[in-house]
């Protein structure tokens, strides 16, 4: 009997110490403050690359004079197309809105919804128009409809390249290129690219 209870205290004990190992093992997850030193780095790109992108890119396109009017008007943008040319699947959409915010605070250049390539970015633009039909709207409600037509267009593409250093480490590229393009004349105003680069392990991947 003394010996049944030995045994059976003992796998207690030890699935007890299993636990408290496996806990211990496994990572904490945490809260990052966006820009903070603690924010892990990775080979692929990340939240922090976007704004570097993104920031430097304005910068540049402010300080070119390329959206300076003296006509008291705003420069009203539209977004053609950000190709992703790397090996991840990346939604571009985050490094163009980054942008678009500090463009608007600028104050110096709006983006349409209601125009793009492949139609109204803000689908509402388009159903609105069909509201007149609608019996159960009051149609003196409704405002006449009147876009304001883009004169500049933003375009860009992010590239990869992968470099091997060395046989443990290797080198990976990422370029942020993008255009601004005048409508009126269509030729490019300002043109800006930011390189990221990133070493680390050949063994690991970037995406």
């Amino acid at each position: 009997m003394r010996t049944l209870f030995s045994a059976q205290t003992t796998k207690v004990i030890a699935l007890s110490a299993f636990v408290l190992i496996a806990s211990g093992c496994t990572p904490k997850t945490q809260m990052l403050t966006p820009g903070a030193t603690d924010e892990p780095i990775t080979m692929g790109l990340s939240a922090k690359d976007f704004e570097q992108a993104s920031v430097d890119a304005v910068q540049s396109l402010l300080s070119s004079g390329a959206v300076d009017r003296n006509d008291g008007k705003k420069n009203i943008m539209v977004i053609s197309s950000i190709i992703n040319d790397t090996m991840q699947r990346i939604d571009t959409d985050q490094l163009v809105k980054k942008i678009r915010i500090e463009l608007l605070r600028s104050g110096k250049v709006m983006t349409t919804t209601a125009i793009g390539l492949n139609g109204a970015e803000d689908q509402m633009n388009s159903v609105y128009s069909e509201l007149r039909e609608s019996r159960k709207v009051d149609r003196n409600s409704l405002v006449k409809q009147s876009f304001t037509a883009p004169n500049m267009s933003l375009s860009g593409k992010i590239i990869q390249r992968n470099n091997r250093v060395d046989d443990d480490r290797q080198l990976v590229e990422y370029y942020f290129q993008l255009s601004l393009t005048d409508l009126k004349h269509g030729l490019a105003v300002w043109e800006g690219e930011t390189p990221i680069r990133k070493i680390g392990s050949a063994k690991g991947t970037s995406w």
